[in-house]
């Protein structure tokens, strides 16, 4: 007899099915995938070595777990893919609130149930992905929200007393007995309604106006929280704490190649945008703005730079450049270094500001991150040109190395009084025929990376430009959609040049001499 014909309990026991708590199951599952090899959290990449091992350890141990870390680190993800290591389906009695168990019912409706109709008392199968509950922690979440509370209307419509248990309106908790259940940023949640949560997860006591119910609920309890929560909005306090026995930190990742992977995997590019190609230049260029942002002194590290700012972000260039395509009726474009000026709002609302921060202002924090964040990746592709400069600057570089200086070329061109202006919209042949008129910098790029395409010389061209500007060595503005390259000593003598009197924006868009 296959499960799903299993219709009564009298047919459940003959099938000799023998039930297991939630913990057990995850276990024994757990166990199975481990010995096959299997991955068992697809999709969460770079915790393969950290918070997945802690996690199996955990489920293993049968622990109720904490997961303790900053915004955007796939947390709930997490707890939400532990329902795959569930039994794809488990026998309940039919119309239980609670999933009670037929074999070991807890609710009065079962119990009558089963003494009313014994062995043909009917069942269902509920299947795993309906065995998870989750809450979000709000100062508002009340103890009946969570427990249970007495309901006046259903003892109104049946007539009982409120002495009588089937007068109860039991919560998500109970709701979720047999299953998953997840709090998360559970230090929101008011003390005294965390004090409600002690009997569950240890004695399985619950009591519900004046109710005392001996209710072993089976479940699997995991929080999520982030540490600074312990001392800003909030605490979990310390009884509570030493309930959930195993505590797991996760992090951001570690490095660009994660990052580059979890990116790819999560952004949402819609088929139709297929045509705009990315580099995966400009892709480091992204993750590493969310590497910046979380070392820099602007911005608050308590809060964290969620994974999500990146994958926002990708898919703004990504947009700005079809924009660009559609308005030059283009049918293939590919995102410029100059089209990564789409992705500022996808920083600023992601990134939370220290008060010197805020003082700057999160628009210009956030061309100061792009700018670091150019500076940080130029150097892997291109020579370091600080270490030129400080060659210079103590006069101890040789003839030779005067010489062999590799932007010499480009940055005489703009000592000449030459400058270049590119619209951020323009033509993708138009631009390539202005990088040209640069003299040195194909060359630079021809000399490194002799096999590059026209559109890939292209891009490391304008790379070039940015990188100088971002190291001092040529200077670079931003005027309403328009960004100009000139050399660095005409444009500090030619402050005033670009007068803001009729709306013009002039911005610079920053040395790092600035912000040391």
């Amino acid at each position: 007899m296959k499960i799903h014909d299993i219709k009564t309990l009298g047919e459940l026991k003959k099938s000799g099915y023998k039930p297991l708590s939630v913990k057990d199951e995850l276990r024994k599952n757990l166990v199975e995938k481990i010995r096959n090899k299997e991955n068992t959290f697809n999709g969460i990449i770079g915790y393969e070595d950290t918070v997945i091992p802690d996690t199996e350890r955990a489920i293993l141990s049968r622990h109720n777990i904490l997961f303790l870390g900053l915004r955007g680190q796939a947390k709930t993800r997490m707890a939400r893919q532990m329902t795959e290591l569930l039994d794809e389906y488990i026998p309940v009695v039919h119309g239980s609130e609670i999933n009670d168990d037929p074999l070991n019912p807890l609710s009065k409706y079962a119990k009558d149930q089963i003494a009313e109709h014994g062995d043909d008392t009917p069942i269902y199968w509920l299947h795993r992905s309906e065995r998870y509950g989750e809450k979000l922690a709000t100062p508002d979440v009340s103890v009946a929200d969570l427990i249970g509370d007495i309901d006046p209307i259903k003892a109104a419509n049946l007539r009982l007393s409120f002495a009588d248990e089937r007068v109860i309106h039991y919560g998500i908790i109970p709701r979720s007995n047999r299953s998953i259940f997840v709090i998360n940023e559970i230090p929101d949640l008011q003390a005294r309604i965390q004090v409600a949560l002690f009997n569950i997860l240890e004695e399985g006591d619950i009591q519900i106006r004046g109710f005392k119910l001996r209710m072993p609920l089976d479940i699997m309890f995991v929080f999520t929280a982030n540490p600074e929560d312990y001392t800003n909005r909030g605490s979990i306090v310390t009884p509570l704490k030493d309930r959930i026995q195993s505590q797991i930190l996760t992090h951001y990742p570690k490095d660009i190649e994660t990052s580059l992977s979890i990116t790819e995997q999560e952004a949402d590019i819609l088929e139709e945008q297929q045509h705009v190609s990315v580099s995966d230049l400009v892709k480091r260029l992204i993750e590493q703005v969310a590497f910046e942002a979380r070392n820099n002194e602007y911005v608050d590290k308590k809060s964290g730079v969620s994974a999500r700012l990146t994958i926002a972000a990708f898919e703004n260039a990504v947009s700005s450049a079809e924009r660009r395509a559609i308005i030059h009726g283009e049918k293939d474009t590919q995102v410029w270094i100059s089209d990564l000026a789409g992705i500022i709002p996808s920083i600023t609302g992601k990134i939370e500001l220290v008060y010197e921060g805020e003082q700057e202002g999160p628009y210009q924090v956030a061309l100061n991150l792009l700018d670091k964040s150019i500076r940080s990746q130029f150097i892997t592709y291109f020579p370091n040109p600080e270490s030129l400069k400080k060659r210079k600057s103590t006069g101890k570089a040789s003839q030779a190395q005067k010489e062999d200086d590799p932007y010499k070329e480009i940055t005489k061109w703009f000592d000449k009084g030459n400058h270049l202006d590119m619209l951020v919209d323009m033509k993708d042949a138009e631009k390539i025929q202005a990088l040209y008129k640069v003299e040195g910098l194909y060359g630079i790029v021809k000399k490194l990376y002799p096999h590059a395409n026209e559109k890939e010389s292209a891009l490391l061209m304008e790379f070039v430009l940015h990188g100088l500007a971002a190291y001092s060595l040529i200077s670079k503005k931003t005027i309403e959609g328009k960004i100009q390259f000139k050399d660095l000593i005409g444009s500090m003598m030619n402050l005033g040049q670009f007068s803001t009197d009729e709306g013009e924006d002039d911005t610079d868009i920053f040395n790092e001499d600035d912000y040391k």
